[in-house]
């Protein structure tokens, strides 16, 4: 019985090792974005394949700020930083081939700074064929079409395509993501058509990051503590210009009128690739350090343009960003701008190595005690250097620095900064 069940598990995983219409978890995956329409594999029936994806850092940041003492004592007091090791971050994935072009994701945290436990991330069936309808005019549409439909990470820019996933770090060529990180779980559908080198998303979902069953508290002049609907979408263009020329550019909107508990910047359950930074010392359980999230937890606006360009060894991606909500028990809608620009050289045999330089820059609006708006702004450099040992098994460090400026004098983040170095390790299978 117990070899049966070894032999049944080896068939389902040697019968899918070139799985269609799923974007690969090692260095193949770089630089891919929505599922390309390439059927590369017929089905002969059900097949399974497990992937898994860690990330080990090591790093070397120290950080301050300035405060207002209380009694002699910094009420905001910083958390004693020292050069070492992080816990190790680490994925597992199964993807299955369902039907004909019916692919079933789940992905699980296994080991995440936000969560000590398992946790999954989300998951979504995928038809990139719907031969169940038995329709010659839909098998036509689908040659052009993806659908996707469950809980899963919206299609909201281009930035998540190369941001770090949790313990998937391999399409990042640098340690951490943008200041203001747009990633977010929700539940929905997303609709992809792709023709020509011309792309258009269109869905809908939720706009939160779990399930919604429960009546909300409507508050004056805000929240109308109803669940509305989320809509997105993006249009772009995306394809070869010449042999060694790739032009994508993209726009792409986001909007819900209420979602009570939206987390457009704030859905990443993985956690900061940065650790401790700005974090008081009485609260070691921070997830997110470095980053920034203007707190749009109910109304949201948000319009993204993306840049990509590939000219050989040559890698350059710009976003620029802004979004304008509130949270629910707020009557003043405040807005929030992003600008990131970096530009990434790979060389050497099959491009194995690279430098890399990246600039952000954030700006934002935030209330002080009496409701009055005041204006924030982040900023980050980082320089980075990696190596593809093979193409499962990445190196790669940066030295960063992040400068805080303009917020209040009780604010952990009053003048505060963080520089340093940081060093992954990463696999992706």
């Amino acid at each position: 019985m117990k070899r049966n069940l070894l032999t049944l598990f080896a068939a389902l995983l040697i019968g899918s090792m070139t799985f269609a219409q799923v974007r690969p978890y090692d260095k193949t995956g770089l630089n891919v974005f929505e599922t390309p329409k390439v059927d590369t594999l017929q089905y002969t029936g059900l097949k399974i394949k497990i992937g898994g994806a860690f990330t080990q850092s090591w790093q070397s940041l120290q950080d301050s700020h300035s405060y207002v003492p209380v009694n002699g004592v910094d009420p905001n007091k910083l958390v004693a930083l020292a050069p070492g090791f992080n816990t190790a971050n680490a994925n597992l994935y199964f993807n299955v081939q369902l039907g004909d072009g019916i692919l079933l994701n789940l992905t699980q945290y296994l080991s995440s700074r936000h969560h000590n436990e398992t946790w999954v991330k989300g998951g979504f069936i995928q038809f990139d064929k719907l031969p169940f309808l038995h329709s010659a005019f839909v098998d036509n549409l689908m040659k052009y079409t993806t659908i996707k439909v469950g809980h899963m990470e919206i299609n909201y820019g281009d930035a998540h395509f190369r941001r770090s996933d949790n313990g998937n770090s391999i399409y990042n060529p640098f340690i951490e993501n943008n200041i203001m990180d747009e990633f977010a779980t929700e539940i929905g559908m997303e609709v992809d058509v792709q023709h020509n080198g011309f792309l258009a998303v269109g869905g809908v979902t939720n706009g939160e990051i779990k399930g919604d069953e429960l009546k909300a508290t409507a508050y004056p002049g805000g929240s109308d503590g109803k669940h509305h609907p989320t809509f997105l979408g993006k249009i772009g263009f995306d394809k070869k210009l010449a042999d060694n020329v790739r032009l994508r550019v993209t726009g792409s909107g986001y909007y819900t009128a209420g979602s009570v508990a939206n987390t457009l910047f704030g859905g990443d359950r993985g956690g900061s690739h940065y650790f401790y930074v700005i974090e008081k010392a009485s609260t070691t359980s921070e997830a997110f350090s470095g980053r920034f999230n203007p707190g749009f937890s109910d109304k949201i606006g948000a319009l993204m343009g993306n840049i990509f360009l590939k000219a050989g060894g040559f890698e350059w991606f710009t976003t620029l960003e802004t979004a304008k909500g509130r949270a629910k028990n707020e009557t003043i809608e405040r807005t929030a701008n992003q600008a990131v620009t970096d530009a990434v050289y790979r060389f050497g045999s099959n491009e194995n190595f690279w430098l890399g330089a990246r600039y952000n820059y954030v700006k934002a609006g935030l209330l002080d005690a009496t409701s009055k708006v005041y204006n924030v702004n982040l900023n980050r450099t980082a320089f980075s250097a990696g190596w593809f040992v093979t193409k499962n098994i990445m190196a790669k460090a940066e030295y960063v620095n992040q400068n805080y400026n303009d917020f209040l004098p009780t604010d952990i983040r009053n003048n505060a900064k963080f520089n340093g170095v940081v060093i992954e390790a990463v696999v992706g299978f």
